[in-house]
C-alpha cells in the first residue's frame, strides 16, 4: 500500500512539473504513472551501476555528478516511454532537481500525517 501511494505521489509530481516546465511534457495521467514506475525501476537497477562506475568523478565533484546521473535517468525514461518528452539535457537536470525537491516535500507530508495518528 505504501509503495502504491509513493508511486502515485511521484506521478503527481511528474504531472505538476510537466505543467510548470515548458521543456517537459506528459501526455496523460496514465503516462505520468508509467513514468513514476519506470523511474523507480531505473533508480533501483541502473542508477547504482552508474554511481559505481562514476565514483571517481563523483568524488572529485563532491557528489554534484549525481545530478548528472539523475538527469541521465530522466533522459533514459524519455527514450523508453512514449508520451513523455524532455527537450534536452538541461531541462532534464532542472526536472530531476525539482522532482527530487517535490518528492521530498510530498513524502514529508506522509510522514507528518503518520506522526499525528
Amino acid at each position: 500500500m505504501k509503495l502504491i501511494l509513493r508511486l502515485l505521489l511521484n506521478a503527481i509530481a511528474v504531472v505538476v512539473l510537466s505543467k510548470v516546465l515548458k521543456g517537459v511534457s506528459v501526455d496523460t495521467y496514465t503516462t505520468a504513472v508509467i513514468v513514476a514506475v519506470v523511474l523507480s525501476i531505473l533508480n533501483l537497477i541502473v542508477k547504482p551501476i552508474l554511481v559505481l562506475l562514476t565514483l571517481p568523478i563523483t568524488f572529485l565533484t563532491l557528489g554534484l555528478f549525481l545530478v548528472v546521473i539523475n538527469a541521465l535517468m530522466i533522459l533514459l525514461a524519455d527514450k523508453l516511454i512514449d508520451g513523455f518528452a524532455v527537450t534536452n539535457f538541461w531541462w532534464a537536470i532542472l526536472f530531476s532537481v525539482l522532482l527530487s525537491i517535490l518528492q521530498s516535500l510530498l513524502q514529508s507530508f506522509l510522514k507528518s500525517d503518520k506522526k499525528k495518528k
